[in-house]
Formats: structure tokens, sequence, C-alpha cells
């Protein structure tokens, strides 16, 4: 296949347009920004909406009635909407704002965690998962007594989930916290199956959707979800806005996780009583403006069409498997069926550590990843230290692709092939 021959619903050239950063050239060389994933670039759609509300209707929200405070209020309670509808939820009340999902799960862990898990109970979590939803749940297991079980993976990155008997047998399961989509493997785990197998046993699950709901369509009912976390600044928004959906039955039963103005209801000396969901967990002034952004990000994938973006990420790393193929000594990590992963390849250069490749791509203009990307247990699964990563959005066309593989020979030359 070449690049000519890749077809995706998608009006690329137009949508690129949309994103100042990728007119800009480094050494005389345009930018191929492979490195989604991490970080997703911004159109300029969302900078103007943060730029504008910044420049014509800032004020502090929820505690003015005059003109200002009345937009602020709209603006940033219009993005609770646009989460809701983005997401499936029942309810707007569901949707809690945070800083990003390692708050949202932080929360949920503290909050949930330290009310309805002791001692003899087990949590579940596994081997694939992203630092931001393992960490949390060893600190809770350590501080309630509780057991810590994972499920491991197996050589191409999927869950074995024949583990998941065993584990049921341990004791009495009350969460699974699990990643829908792997950051640093691609691998697309399957949700509604867990969902039903720990409700079975009685428990809750937590749904990772950092690297899902920017690139495809997430349905929290249709998944079956208790809780499901994801950060703005992966789906085209800016950094320090995300977000936690929760069941309301489960919110209203949780404490809350910080304490100050706004989450109140009612203070008085001898005691205080908590605000109505969902702004029971919002303590303090909000990250107003990025939430805004966040809104306006979510508007632009909207009117894109989230389905559309999954079909054009799928025919690009299609792609970019097909191409990456042709590089001697080369290894790409994960799934080998493309169903079974999305927009991210992680591979190994036989000879050359991931830091040196990523060093000459860069230094040709290729923006990828190299590293343990916050999976420190799947880089030991996988028998290496990291591995390089190149992740894929609804910007990304095959021409970047092949640049990519043009890089990728010429370390092999500099390595001596």
């Amino acid at each position: 296949m070449s690049s000519a021959e890749v077809h995706t619903p998608l009006d690329v050239a137009k949508i690129r347009a949309d994103f100042p950063i990728l007119s800009r050239e480094i050494d005389g060389k345009p930018i191929a920004y492979l490195d989604s994933a991490n970080s997703a670039q911004k159109p300029r759609q969302m900078i103007d909406a943060m730029s504008s509300f910044y420049a014509t209707s800032y004020a502090n929200v929820h505690r003015a009635v005059y003109t200002l405070g009345v937009e602020a209020t709209e603006a940033f309670e219009g993005t609770r909407k646009k989460v809701k509808e983005l997401l499936n939820a029942p309810s707007e009340r569901e949707v809690i704002f945070t800083r990003d999902a390692t708050e949202a799960i932080n929360l949920v862990a503290y909050s949930y965690g330290r009310t309805f898990i002791g001692p003899g109970d087990v949590i579940v979590t596994t081997e694939i998962e992203h630092h931001s939803n393992l960490v949390p749940w060893q600190v809770l297991a350590k501080a309630t007594g509780a057991e810590l079980r994972y499920v491991h993976i197996d050589e191409h990155g999927e869950l074995k989930l024949d583990e998941l008997d065993e584990i049921a047998r341990a004791g009495n399961v009350k969460l699974l916290a699990v990643v829908d989509q792997s950051n640093s493997l691609g691998t697309i785990n399957p949700i509604r199956e867990l969902a039903d197998w720990v409700h079975g046993l009685g428990g809750v699950i937590l749904v990772d959707g950092a690297q899902s709901v920017p690139h495809r369509p997430v349905d929290v009912q249709a998944m079956d979800a208790d809780f499901l976390a994801f950060s703005g600044h992966k789906l085209c928004g800016p950094s320090g806005a995300g977000a936690l959906w929760g069941r309301r039955e489960l919110l209203e039963k949780m404490p809350p996780f910080l304490t100050g103005g706004e989450m109140i209801r009612s203070v008085k000396l001898g005691g205080t009583s908590w605000n109505d969901l969902p702004w029971k967990f919002e303590a303090g002034t909000p990250a107003i403006a990025e939430v805004v952004g966040m809104g306006a990000a979510i508007d632009y994938l909207t009117e894109i069409g989230v389905d559309a973006i999954h079909e054009h990420e799928t025919h690009i790393t299609a792609y970019a498997l097909e191409r990456l193929a042709e590089v001697p000594g080369l290894t790409v990590h994960g799934p080998r069926e493309a169903a079974h992963r999305g927009g991210v390849v992680s591979f190994s250069l036989e000879g050359v550590h991931p830091h040196d490749v990523a060093e000459i791509l860069g230094a040709d203009g290729v923006c990828v990843r190299a590293g343990h990307h916050c999976t420190q247990p799947v880089m030991e699964a996988l028998g290496v230290v990291a591995t390089t990563r190149a992740s894929f959005y609804l910007y990304t066309v095959p021409e970047e692709i092949d640049r990519m593989i043009e890089s990728l020979h010429r370390v092999r030359k500099i390595f001596g092939d």
C-alpha cells in the first residue's frame, strides 16, 4: 500500500489547517507530530474560544448575578452537558470536573475506596495500566488492608482473561480498575465483558478512558461502567481540565475528595453539610477557562464526527503497521489484529536504544516518544527497558508515516545497519 492508496472519511488537509502548530518548521523541516497519545495538538477553534472567554466573559462561576458571572457560569456548565452527551451519560449531575484523568482516578480511589473497601476485600487492576490507574490502587490496598490482584498480559499485550476465575476465588472482589485502550500498546480491552464479570461478583468497575474518549465513540451505558475518567488535553483541549463520570447512586454515597468553597451547602462552627452533585466534588475555584476550552474541543470533535475520526485512525494505523514491517530488525509490540488496537504503535529497533531512535527522528522533524510511557510493568512483561512509540490522531496523514520510515532507515545506517 502506498500513501496515495490510504482512503479515509476525513478531509485531513482541511482539518490540519485548523491546527496552527502543524504549519511550524523546525530547522527547516515541517513537523510530523506522531505523539498524540501523549497530548493532542490544539485547533484554532479551541484556542479562540479560550481567548474570547478570557477577553470578554471571564468571572468566577456560581457566585455572581452580574452579567459576566452569569456568562461564565453558563459557559462552564455548558461543558458539563457536552461531556454528558459525548459519553451518553444519563445525567449532567454525574459529570465531575477534575484536572485530568489522574485526579479523577485518585478521587475514586480516595473517596469510594476508603469508604467501601477494607480488609479481606480484593481490588483488581491489570498489568497493562498506566501508572495513574495502578499506583492509586497500590496505595489504597496498603491503606485499607485490601488485597490487590493483577490480570496479566500475554506476549501480544492482551489480557489473560482466564486469570479472572482464580481472582474471583481470592476473596470479595470490590473494584476492578481497567484501561479502555492502552497508551503504550494500543490494546483495546473488552470492557463490557469485564464489567459483567465484576458486577456478577457484586463489585464496581472504573474505566480509564484517557486514550479512548478522544479517538472513538464511548458509551458509558453500553459498556455498563460505574466510573470513567478522561483528560481534556488528549482530545484537543487544554491541559488542566478533565472529567470523572460516575453513577449517581455511587457518587451520592461517597464523601468529598477535597473540602473548601463551593462544595458546601452550609457551614457552621458545629459542622458542615455538603453541596449537591456534582459540586460536592468540586472544591474551590475551578479551572474555568480550561473547562470552557475543553467544551470547545468537544464541539470541534463532535462536528467532525468521532466515528469518522476512529475510521481515519484505523486506516492510518494499518498503513503504519505495513510500512514498519519494511524496516529490518524492527519489532512491533502489541496486538496482531488491528481490531484489537487503537492508533498507537510501540516498537523496538534491534541494537538501538529507543531514546536514540527518538532523537534522530526528532532531528528530522518526526515527533515520537521514547521511554516506558508510564507503563513500567508492561515494559517488564515485554522484556524491554523502553520502546519507541508513534501515535496518531485526526490530523495524521500517511506522508508523516513515510517520513518516519525514512528516518528509521537513517537510524539503521547510523548504527551500522
